[in-house]
């Protein structure tokens, strides 16, 4: 018995778009059929890269709108009909057929008149014109595009539409076993990008790890220290990779079940100069005062820079959330800063693409602390020199979204 290629991408975009499960835990939590894994994550990613495109098609071609159920399930067909160049009937029968075994057999008719007559040439013409429709055909919420309007000007597309180039790894040996695979090499040592990477055995045995070239690229602004705190830091990709030129790291975790990556990902990496602790970084604890060379402080933010690995992003993320993040990586610099020792060194980082979460958060804390004074920073990854820290933006740093600002204290 074949398999219906719609079933399990079904299953998982449901707990994603019914209950906020993110992308990631999701498909972890949801059993697979292991020979078709590969489709049905692409399926999945895919339709949440062309969510806003897609709720658009909808729109146009249903008088009302359909019950998520059966929204999502037109999403998946959708995608499969307009990205995957898949038949129209092997589409729309898969689509009734599970229409039928999710026991919805009384909206079967509608599922099959919609994608008998969907035409994409129509939904086309009616995309409006100005950042409205360019929102919609890059699939990008609205409000974050305007943002990245009035930061970026006419470049807000490229860095809207910017692609992942494919799957980040970075190795600590083997990378020669690798090589006949396609792939891009980044200005870092022995981190390279796959257009498909399987793991395997090696990743278990601590030969690479997977890391995007944004998160490589911050650790690469950090100078060498005897002590560094690392703030929320799981799952614990930084704390590894810094480890390598810090003799100890201290590595807070806000969640417990986090801190376990921490110590489940520096195991496996085989590196036994990280401690890390269940704490509140915005929390002070004058057990730390001052006790630190450097602190890394990688603030929550939108992760707009990452939204090419986690297009839920853009579900969950909304406008009235900035002000709330700002706060947080305000009252978190500002407490973390107070960990570090005087002539020693803070950085800034997040993986957001506005200024607003970058330059506007370091200006705001520089007024109240003015002990601390901006120091040079520079990379050999494509980067935007901002008024404080470095942007590295997807369209030019191989799809990574990510900020960093080097601060010396007194």
């Amino acid at each position: 018995m074949l398999s219906n290629p719609v079933y399990d991408p079904f299953q998982i975009l449901m707990k994603i778009y019914q209950n906020g499960t993110h992308l990631k835990q999701a498909i972890a939590d949801t059993y697979i059929e292991e020979q078709y894994r590969s489709r049905t994550v692409k399926i999945v990613y895919g339709v949440l890269e062309q969510d806003g495109y897609l709720e658009f098609c909808l729109r146009h071609y249903a008088s009302k709108a359909p019950k998520l159920a059966v929204r999502v399930l037109l999403k998946i067909s959708l995608y499969m009909l307009l990205f995957m160049d898949k038949k129209r009937y092997m589409v729309t029968d898969c689509a009734v057929s599970l229409c039928k075994k999710l026991g919805k057999s009384g909206v079967s008719g509608f599922v099959n008149a919609f994608l008998r007559r969907f035409d994409k040439a129509e939904v086309d013409k009616a995309i409006p014109a100005g950042d409205e429709g360019e929102a919609i055909a890059l699939s990008y919420p609205l409000y974050a595009y305007k943002m990245l309007k009035k930061e970026y000007g006419d470049r807000a597309k490229a860095i809207a539409g910017a692609p992942s180039k494919g799957v980040s790894v970075r190795f600590e040996k083997g990378a020669e076993r690798y090589e006949e695979k396609p792939h891009i090499a980044t200005p870092f040592d022995s981190n390279y990008i796959f257009e498909n990477f399987v793991r395997d055995e090696g990743f278990h045995k601590g030969d690479y790890t997977f890391q995007s070239v944004g998160s490589i690229a911050i650790c690469d602004c950090v100078a060498p220290c005897e002590s560094l705190l690392d703030c929320c830091a799981a799952p614990g990709g930084k704390s590894v990779l810094l480890a390598k030129k810090c003799t100890q790291i201290t590595a807070f975790e806000l969640h417990a079940h986090r801190v376990e990556l921490i110590t489940q990902y520096k195991t496996r990496m085989g590196v036994n100069n990280i401690r890390e602790l269940q704490k509140d970084s915005a929390v002070f604890d004058p057990e730390y005062e001052e006790k630190f060379d450097s602190v890394l402080c990688d603030a929550p933010c939108s992760g707009y820079g990452t939204i090419s690995e986690n297009p839920d992003i853009k579900l969950f993320r909304k406008a009235e959330d900035f002000e709330g993040l700002k706060k947080a990586q305000t009252d978190i610099l500002s407490t973390v800063s107070r960990y570090v020792k005087k002539g020693g060194t803070l950085y800034y980082s997040t993986c957001s693409l506005f200024a607003c979460e970058n330059d506007k958060t370091v200006e705001t804390f520089l007024k109240s602390h003015p002990e601390f004074s901006v120091e040079p920073l520079t990379s050999p990854l494509a980067h935007d020199q901002k008024k404080y820290g470095l942007q590295f933006l997807p369209d030019t740093a191989y799809g990574a979204g990510f900020y960093v600002c080097k601060l010396k204290k007194a």
